[in-house]
């Protein structure tokens, strides 16, 4: 009995956006990656606390680099743009953009803080706060 063998399908349930999202078994890897452990994400709390770099000054290249940074999906990165642009909402001087950013970068790195420590959303934004406080 030949023919094509049968095709496996995963569903995944993203609770943030309350979407499910169906595909083929095999495309998994290439679509969606495994929350950090919390090792790394002690790493990454770490990683922010001492990182020191700026932002772009110009605006739109500022924009353009932090959108291609929240889609690369490496919540290393999103830590980054957070710290930077909170730095800047403490000067005040954020635009529409920056401010969407910013809002996008802690929603995201609040979740999977939470799911990889352990912890409430609240107490993940809690060490967000204070991991880029300095």
């Amino acid at each position: 009995m030949g023919g094509p063998a049968p095709a496996s399908y995963v569903e995944i349930y993203f609770p943030r956006s309350e979407l499910t999202l169906s595909m083929l078994e095999g495309e998994l890897p290439s679509v969606a990656r495994s929350i950090i452990s919390a090792r790394q994400a002690r790493k990454l709390l770490s990683e922010l606390n001492h990182w020191q770099g700026e932002v772009k000054a110009q605006w739109k290249a500022r924009a353009n680099a932090h959108q291609a940074a929240i889609e690369r999906g490496d919540p290393f990165e999103y830590a980054k743009v957070f710290k930077g642009l909170s730095r800047l909402e403490a000067n005040g001087t954020l635009r529409a953009q920056d401010r969407a950013h910013l809002n996008q970068t802690q929603e995201l790195l609040t979740e999977e803080l939470a799911w990889s420590l352990g912890k409430t959303p609240e107490q993940a934004r809690d060490l967000l706060a204070r991991a880029s406080a300095s």
